[in-house]
């Protein structure tokens, strides 16, 4: 999640959103886009207050995200299941995935038609297959794939607007308004969304400061609780990690890797 910013002022590397496998703040959306023709894969140890009901235990994920045009981001991520039958010898243990797709498009670029205007991204995750293919549920604004129950644990429809602020020899001030959608029983997101995060960017006199360079300090209300975290980028910001406690208590964590094909 990152506040409108003077993008020439220092090197930004967008957020990898590692609970949905997209780009974004913790679990709250953001405008920020992924350079062009960037390839992401990442996974994630998730506490159980960090994922839909249908988890009541921790768990894992992994996903593979790629930014086809500096406009247009998809990804795939995989969650992982227990599956068990304690009376016929199947203890519980991870045999089994949850798949999601998600999708991200930029409609408009920060500073388009003034320099104060903010970056705008729709986006969504996990259209659910059962209810594309089949399932006549809608919701009261004619949308599909939005059912309250069914396989789309982590469905969303999100608009986000994203303005980042420049501040010489200290960092980048992000901030992140916008509005996520759907009506799961299990994963109620509907209302808006805000966030702030500041990337370090301070002058490299010493070890301490380039080290302090790396680091992306989050907030954010995902219109369901306040998070916080810290994520930090080093090696030119191919490989990414971020540990985040959800409601500010349950600590959840992930790692990015990214490899610009252009």
């Amino acid at each position: 999640m990152v506040l409108a910013v003077a993008p020439f002022l220092l090197p930004l590397s967008a957020k990898a959103q590692y609970v949905y496998g997209t780009t974004g703040l913790l679990h709250a959306p953001s405008a920020d886009m992924q350079r062009d023709k960037t390839f992401m894969c990442g996974f994630s140890y998730l506490q159980v207050a960090a994922t839909p009901k249908h988890w009541n235990y921790d768990t894992w994920n992994y996903y593979i995200n790629i930014t086809l045009f500096p406009w247009l981001e998809m990804g795939y991520t995989c969650t992982l299941h227990k599956i068990g039958l304690p009376a016929y010898g199947y203890s519980y243990k991870f045999r089994n995935q949850d798949r999601q797709f998600s999708g991200r498009l930029r409609v408009w670029k920060e500073g388009w038609w003034k320099d104060w205007t903010p970056q705008v991204v729709i986006g969504v995750n996990d259209p659910s297959t059962n209810d594309v293919l089949g399932d006549p549920d809608k919701d009261d604004y004619g949308f599909t794939a939005t059912s309250a129950v069914g396989n789309g644990h982590w469905n969303r429809y999100y608009i986000a607007a994203t303005k980042h602020f420049g501040f010489d020899g200290t960092g980048t001030l992000g901030t992140h308004l916008g509005y996520v959608y759907n009506k799961r029983m299990d994963y109620r997101r509907n209302g808006p969304v805000a966030g702030v995060n500041f990337r370090f960017g301070l002058p490299e006199t010493s070890f301490w400061t380039r080290a302090l360079n790396g680091m992306d300090v989050i907030a954010e209300y995902d219109s369901h609780s306040l998070n916080c975290g810290v994520g930090y980028h080093f090696w030119k910001d191919c490989i990414s990690g971020v540990v985040e406690l959800t409601r500010c208590k349950y600590p959840s964590a992930g790692m990015v890797f990214r490899v610009h094909l252009k």
